[in-house]
């Protein structure tokens, strides 16, 4: 039988809750801002410390919650020889791709179609390769970095639910990461071709890339856009883009080209810019 929390997810209506939420994280109004700052990094206990602006230096919510952070304080594993995390987190899940198919949690699995948003020609490519998924906290910083230098081939804008994204509903809700709205993006690295995709979830307000700013999420349809080669060139551990409020992001590599640290498995912590795995030749 599910639990009352995971009944709430289903029942709930999760857009208008979602642009709730987003309006108020967006509001300048100083005293609620500041307010919902203070309580916040209260309650998650987030570090400031490492954050290139104090606590009353920020416009909005959104804009302490995606604060950029101080120069040197996430350094850059070499990208050379191995796979970046994208983000801080806590990995989710960690492996290889199998008959199409991506491990969830207990059981449950989605296709790299779904996840791609019915693209099937990229999916057969990611066919017996690798694949993390890495959870973002509420405490975490929100940007998302490259994993690996590139260049972006394509978007694909997904519609879909926003279902919370953590180990509860990674373990009762099928299909959750191609459930969600989401955002797909592949890039052509320099032997093969990799994907990151950012996996919006209940109250996550939007999303933002560094190449076209916000995209417009909660919409009804699907939207692709494909950009030149070397149109947008992205370094391994340069920003590509970021959450409003938190999420999830799914990395996707084609077979032969990663091998995942050993030390790594289910719900161990990362940070952006650390070894994640190493690049195969």
């Amino acid at each position: 039988m599910a639990s009352p929390f995971i009944w709430l997810q289903h029942a709930l209506p999760h857009h208008p809750i979602s642009r709730g939420a987003g309006k108020l994280a967006n509001s300048e109004t100083p005293w609620l801002r500041d307010l919902i700052i203070r309580r916040f990094i209260a309650a998650y206990n987030v570090d400031m410390g490492e954050a290139a602006r104090s606590e009353g230096q920020f416009r909005s919510f959104n804009d302490f919650f995606t604060r950029e952070l101080k120069p040197g304080a996430r350094p850059l594993a070499d990208g050379a020889q191995y796979i970046l995390s994208p983000a801080d987190g806590a990995i989710s899940q960690i492996g290889r791709i199998e008959h199409g198919r991506i491990f969830q949690a207990k059981g449950r699995h989605f296709t790299a179609t779904q996840l791609l948003g019915g693209n099937d020609e990229a999916a057969r490519r990611f066919e017996g390769g690798a694949f993390a998924t890495i959870y973002l906290s509420p405490k975490d910083y929100h940007r998302v970095h490259m994993p690996a230098t590139g260049s972006l081939v394509s978007t694909t804008y997904v519609p879909g639910d926003l279902f919370s994204v953590n180990q509860v509903t990674a373990e009762n809700v099928d299909g959750l990461f191609a459930r969600n709205e989401r955002l797909a993006s592949l890039f052509e690295g320099e032997d093969s071709l990799f994907a990151s995709v950012m996996v919006g979830a209940m109250i996550v307000a939007g999303i933002e890339t560094v190449w076209g700013g916000p995209v417009e999420t909660h919409a009804p349809k699907l939207v692709h856009d494909r950009f030149a080669p070397g149109e947008h060139m992205l370094k391994a551990g340069d920003e590509m883009g970021r959450f409003i409020l938190g999420s999830t992001t799914v990395l996707l590599f084609e077979p032969g080209r990663v091998e995942w640290l050993d030390r790594f498995k289910a719900g161990d912590s990362v940070r952006m810019g650390e070894a994640l795995g190493r690049r195969l030749r």
